[in-house]
């Protein structure tokens, strides 16, 4: 849940009053309620617990209607609980809004942009501030612009192959421990602010790879496309030699696709990790290797069954 000082303080809006008496909530949805219907008297559906953003349109009706018929349409409007009113396009607010609202200890707020622009940064905004978080033990980067988790016990050697994609140019999101946010069905990492920037590595310690390779080897943040986990080879494992097994990782609810990669001496864990990117990749635009090499053996079997060579 966001208070609504934060969510003001975060969109840069003006106090127009900030009243701290009364009822106070807290946002709890990622979406906003602009009054028309209110003001108009119909309050059968009413979406009270979002935060209310009053436009252009909302504004010049409320001022049309008579003193008394405002006045109770604004009674029976504040008899409903909502964390904070939202005045857009810089309009002066009505003394009798503001009187009700001081009543109640409703936050009033007031910003310069006009109403659909702001709503819409006010649902980004909320959207990422209400998702649902996960924290996972591993790394993240983009490779080729995929967002590539990398998972394992410690000491396989994720730190590792996190160095030697950073050095053949990819970009470091996180070492060892990655904040994980839902995004309507996209999970978004990024690294504890802690922790951001920094990379342990055994035998050296903790290693800043922004002040090694460059402000370009960093990414803030990076929506997850696949999962890759890092295991010992073990000879009494087998391991998916044709890519046919789709396995999937579940994370805040969103079925990631999950990739066992065995690790074992002589391995440029890298290099593959940079071709289960642009495999995974070319799977998303439609390209299925494994269904191109059953499609080309069986124009071959089909042939040599009718007599050709």
């Amino acid at each position: 849940m966001i208070a609504p000082e934060t969510f003001a303080r975060e969109l840069g809006l003006t106090v127009i009053g900030e009243n701290g008496c009364g009822r106070r909530m807290r946002i709890s949805e990622a979406d906003i309620c602009r009054p028309g219907l209110q003001f108009a008297g119909y309050f059968d559906v009413f979406a009270n617990e979002r935060p209310q953003v009053i436009g252009k349109t909302e504004m010049a009706y409320l001022c049309s209607l008579d003193d008394g018929v405002r006045d109770a349409r604004l009674q029976r409007y504040f008899s409903y609980e909502m964390p904070c009113i939202v005045i857009a396009r810089g309009m002066t607010c009505p003394p009798a809004l503001l009187e009700q609202a001081a009543s109640h200890g409703v936050p009033v707020y007031g910003t310069a942009e006009e109403t659909s622009a702001f709503t819409g940064r006010a649902m980004a905004y909320l959207s990422e501030a209400l998702a649902p978080r996960q924290t996972c033990h591993g790394g993240l980067l983009d490779v080729f612009g995929v967002g590539v988790l990398i998972t394992g016990e410690s000491g396989v050697g994720k730190s590792e192959c996190a160095l030697e994609l950073i050095k053949r140019g990819h970009q470091l999101v996180a070492d060892d421990v990655v904040d994980i946010s839902r995004v309507g069905s996209v999970l978004v990492g990024e690294s504890p602010e802690m922790v951001r920037d920094f990379m342990e590595l055994r035998g050296i310690g903790i290693v800043d790879i922004k002040s090694i390779f460059g402000i370009g080897a960093i990414i803030r943040k990076k929506p997850i496309d696949i999962a890759i986990h890092l295991e010992l080879w073990s000879p009494e494992k087998d391991y998916d030699r044709l890519g046919t097994a789709e396995r999937t990782k579940e994370i805040l609810g969103v079925q990631l696709p999950l990739i066992d990669i065995p690790v074992r001496s002589g391995r440029n864990l890298a290099i593959i990790v940079e071709i289960a990117a642009r495999n995974w990749r070319l799977k998303s635009e439609g390209y299925d290797v494994v269904s191109e090499l059953d499609r080309r053996l069986r124009s071959h079997y089909g042939r040599r069954e009718d007599g050709e060579d």
